[in-house]
């Protein structure tokens, strides 16, 4: 199967993306922010967005205030202004604001669980945009906003950093980032500036056309080689399965964070620190996850899929459903939530088990404890948050009935033994940073573990090509029924 663009290789093919340095914070943030400027250089290349929760009913002088610390540009923005290079720009009170196509958008604000996640809606919108060329900076501040968001920009290959708490006059904001473990960078505002002046220098930032680059700096074969046996012999592993395109951009990514230029010297650094062989092993896992992700597939699951798999079953055959790729939970108990609606609507009582792996072993073990703060619960409705979690100290807990349900294991897909009898398979956004032989794979595994009537769901930007495995039933939501086919030669012994 041939591999689908991702949206990451879309956008950097995309020329004079410069980067874009995203300020968030709240509380105590004006004497951060003030700090950060005074020691920024004003011919870095980047251009820089500050994001301050102010009071709705009182008009601003952070423009104001901020002109006096920079000689660059601080403009309050309004709708429909266009970014460039070594300019300033504040949102104004009272809005939300997005980044799209260089252009940024204000709209009324509006409150996710009694929060005001105007960081986290910027630091979504930068992370689509610019990619590896989004950084986010969140400061003093007294709330969880901004921890989503810094964790999609990690995934899009971009740099993150966080206000230390001892410099921070509010901390909880910036510790929630860390906590997150998606910050590369905890300092103070005038060692950020630094930073960010250091990072503005590297080749991959620099230049214009960061895909052209890639080829480039990393073309060194037997680096990225030495680089893969590193990988392997630390975590079994095999990357040379993987998207090349996709792991290569991530290495260059940390090569970016110690100031890197060469491949061989990042290789002798990887030599020399062996910690520095787990952090890219991380980096290279890191998936954008959260609850019910594209809401209408789990409406599509529940009108099209779990009315068959439920049909004519027996208390004694349970529903089995294999959540591959699941990262940190959030996949996994929002099926199980909704399949769960599901059933108590229909007056249905069935068994159900949820299969969930993944190969970061972190992410598992986070998503066996089931505990999520409130920034990360934002799409899970008031009606589910009371039924189906439990408040717990910094945020809620999957509730013991759900959490029962759902069996989490480490698995590598490409070389562990497949789950079997299975009435569904979601695998959403995991082909992306597979090479197509292993794609292809991969979907003769997911046919073989099936039942006769089992389906496949994969992510939005994701396809099956095979005709002869699988039929398409819901086409905007990428489900697929199981083929019976004679051409699957799957075998569980397998090797690749």
């Amino acid at each position: 199967m041939a591999s689908q663009p991702s949206n990451e290789e879309q956008q950097d093919n995309q020329n004079e993306l410069f980067p874009i340095v995203a300020i968030g914070a709240s509380a105590g943030g004006l004497e951060a922010f003030t700090q950060l400027l005074s020691h920024l250089p004003i011919d870095s290349g980047m251009a820089f967005v500050l994001i301050q929760h102010l009071s709705p009913n009182q008009k601003s002088l952070l423009t104001e205030i901020l002109s006096r610390t920079t000689k660059m540009p601080v403009i309050e923005v309004h709708d429909g202004m266009s970014v460039e290079r070594n300019h300033v720009y504040v949102i104004p009170p009272n809005t939300k604001m997005i980044i799209s196509q260089g252009v940024l958008k204000l709209m009324p604000r509006e409150k996710s669980h009694g929060i005001n996640m105007t960081v986290d809606a910027f630091f979504f919108s930068l992370a689509e945009e610019r990619r590896s060329r989004a950084i986010a900076v969140v400061l003093s501040g007294g709330d969880s906003d901004g921890t989503r968001g810094v964790e999609t920009i990690k995934a899009a290959g971009g740099i993150t950093f966080a206000q230390c708490e001892d410099t921070a006059k509010v901390s909880s904001m910036p510790n929630t980032a860390v906590a997150s473990g998606y910050v590369d960078f905890i300092l103070p505002p005038q060692a950020i500036a630094q930073e960010l002046a250091k990072i503005s220098c590297h080749p991959y930032i620099k230049r214009p056309t960061p895909l052209k680059l890639v080829e480039e700096l990393l073309e060194g074969e037997d680096a990225i080689a030495t680089i893969f046996h590193q990988l392997r012999d630390a975590t079994g592993v095999d990357f040379n399965h993987y998207n090349q395109t996709i792991l290569r951009k991530r290495i260059l990514r940390r090569m970016v964070l110690y100031k890197i230029e060469r491949l061989e010297d990042y290789v002798r650094y990887l030599q020399e620190n062996p910690e520095e062989v787990s952090a890219l092993y991380q980096d290279l896992l890191v998936a954008l996850t959260c609850f019910f992700r594209d809401p209408k597939s789990f409406e599509a699951l529940k009108s099209k899929v779990f009315p068959i798999i439920a049909k004519a079953r027996t208390p004694e055959s349970p529903i089995r459903i294999w959540v591959a790729g699941c990262s940190t939970g959030e996949e996994a108990y929002s099926i199980t939530i909704c399949l769960l609606e599901y059933l108590e609507d229909q007056g249905i009582y069935l068994p159900i088990k949820i299969f969930a792996t993944d190969l970061n072993e972190v992410a598992i073990e986070k998503a066996r404890i089931g505990i999520y703060k409130p920034s990360q619960l934002a799409d899970v409705s008031p009606e589910r948050l009371k039924r189906f979690f439990v408040p717990v100290e910094g945020g809620y807990q999957i509730s013991k009935s759900v959490r029962e349900l759902c069996i989490f294991a480490k698995q590598n897909l490409i070389s562990d033994p497949p789950f079997s009898k299975l009435d569904l398979i979601t695998c959403r956004n995991v082909l992306t940073y597979l090479g197509s032989h292993v794609q292809k794979k991969l979907l003769s595994i997911f046919h073989y573990s099936l039942n006769s009537t089992g389906f496949l769901m994969l992510g939005t930007s994701e396809t099956v090509s095979d005709n002869n495995l699988f039929t398409l039933v819901g086409r905007k939501y990428k489900i697929y029924s199981r083929k019976m086919s004679t051409q699957n030669n799957f075998r569980l012994g397998f090797t690749l």
